[in-house]
């Protein structure tokens, strides 16, 4: 194979959809950042001065990562994961607490988050031990193992006060049903989440009375009945949920964890009380859906936004960076933005289809599924349509942490792929 050829095996249409992203995301930084004045590029006090060197080290961390043999992730993805669990316990001695989350590393001038690389990492373990020859997707064992590589990280996260980073981690469920897990499991999580939800909205003793009503209904309008044991097991299940939940929402959640929820679901009846914690508690959504409504369909103009110039939502280069698509872009603008995260997620999965090697394609799921929560609860949460969550959209919000994890976490796909036409 000539010297020249082995640069064409990588994909790159997925590249160049990542050097879009990255590329509209730094300009809306950019947008985020000034403040109507005379702009300096190299200003690297400035958040899109810092970006822009995190740019150019990605850069170099692509270079790393495509230049390391294909298999290296495979047979090391375990010591990987190890490392990176020993990171996250680490943040426990060491870290630095941030807006009340204890998940950065304090590096001289900068800080560095090791639950961006964490996802990586398990994504890497549980590919690895889904391609193993010994492991049956259909057993409990293996479930169980599979639940605990997943749960580790998640809980390490969901301790330092980074709940938004350890929902993200549900994303693997997805990844496990393509590989076989039993579809009884995706009946159960859709019904875990719809009991949830109506026991918030609708109080436990109606959601238990609906639920009986459901279950009776259809044990009775089945041909072939079961034992009369098994709708009376899912009932107290029921019951045991809604209580649960109503009893995790009122005494273990936080104050404004709860405000979050209870104005997502609409169950405060008072109007001023409402006002009252959309102005306290959802002060950033409130002022981003005011940004993202008055860009309009064409939006008011790169580096002219009145909303995005005048600050006036909080953070708006991190987690609220749509914002700042939605009123200099407009509805076009956001429309291509999410059809490129779109075409990203399809051809992700079409690569995973077109692996020869198990490894590649649930490590490709992986990435897909991850990116694709990411996605999906920023947008929501800028938009007001999911409860606010704070967690990055990926390549486009500040962040030296977020852009290398994401980068790592694609690219390793990427020299993946290469090598597909190596696998047997």
């Amino acid at each position: 194979m000539r010297q020249t050829d082995r640069y064409f095996k990588f994909d790159w249409i997925t590249i160049i959809l990542f050097l879009l992203l990255v590329g509209f995301g730094w300009l809306n930084i950019l947008s985020a950042s000034h403040t109507g004045e005379t702009i300096d590029y190299l200003d690297f006090s400035q958040p899109y001065g810092k970006q822009l060197i995190f740019i150019m080290l990605t850069v170099v961390l692509i270079i790393l990562i495509l230049s390391i043999e294909a298999k290296f992730y495979e047979r090391f993805s375990s010591v990987i994961y190890l490392i990176s669990m020993l990171s996250l316990v680490g943040l426990f001695i060491f870290g630095k607490n941030v807006n009340g989350a204890t998940s950065w590393y304090a590096i001289g001038g900068m800080t560095l988050q090791p639950s961006e690389f964490a996802k990586t990492a398990t994504a890497l373990a549980v590919a690895k031990y889904i391609s193993d020859l010994h492991t049956d997707m259909k057993t409990l064992k293996d479930q169980v193992r599979l639940c605990v590589i997943i749960a580790i990280p998640a809980i390490l996260i969901l301790f330092q006060n980074d709940a938004g980073s350890t929902i993200v981690y549900g994303s693997f469920f997805f990844v496990l049903y393509r590989e076989g897990l039993p579809k009884l499991y995706l009946i159960i999580f859709v019904l875990l989440a719809a009991i949830s939800v109506l026991a918030l909205k609708f109080g436990a003793t109606i959601t238990s009375i609906g639920a009986l009503v459901v279950i009776f209904a259809h044990h009775f309008l089945r041909k072939k009945k079961p034992a009369f044991i098994q709708p009376i097991f899912f009932v107290l299940v029921s019951v045991g949920i809604a209580i649960g939940v109503k009893f995790f929402y009122q005494n273990i959640l936080q104050p404004h964890q709860q405000d979050r929820i209870s104005l997502w679901l609409r169950l405060e009846k008072d109007p001023q009380k409402i006002e009252k914690m959309r102005r306290d508690i959802l002060y950033n959504l409130y002022e981003s859906e005011k940004a993202i409504s008055s860009g309009g369909v064409t939006g008011k103009g790169f580096l002219e936004g009145t909303r995005t110039t005048g600050k006036f939502v909080p953070e708006q280069h991190t987690d609220y960076i749509f914002s700042t698509v939605g009123e200099e872009w407009g509805f076009l603008g956001s429309a291509m933005v999410v059809i490129v995260f779109v075409f990203l997620l399809l051809r992700i999965l079409h690569l995973s289809e077109l692996q020869k090697s198990q490894f590649s394609r649930v490590y490709g799921y992986s990435v897909a599924t991850i990116l694709f929560f990411h996605f999906m609860i920023n947008i929501g949460m800028v938009m007001g349509l999911i409860p606010t969550i704070g967690i990055p959209l990926p390549f486009f919000s500040y962040g030296g942490s977020g852009l290398w994890g994401f980068t790592i976490l694609l690219f390793i796909f990427i020299k993946l792929d290469s090598n597909r036409i190596n696998e047997w």
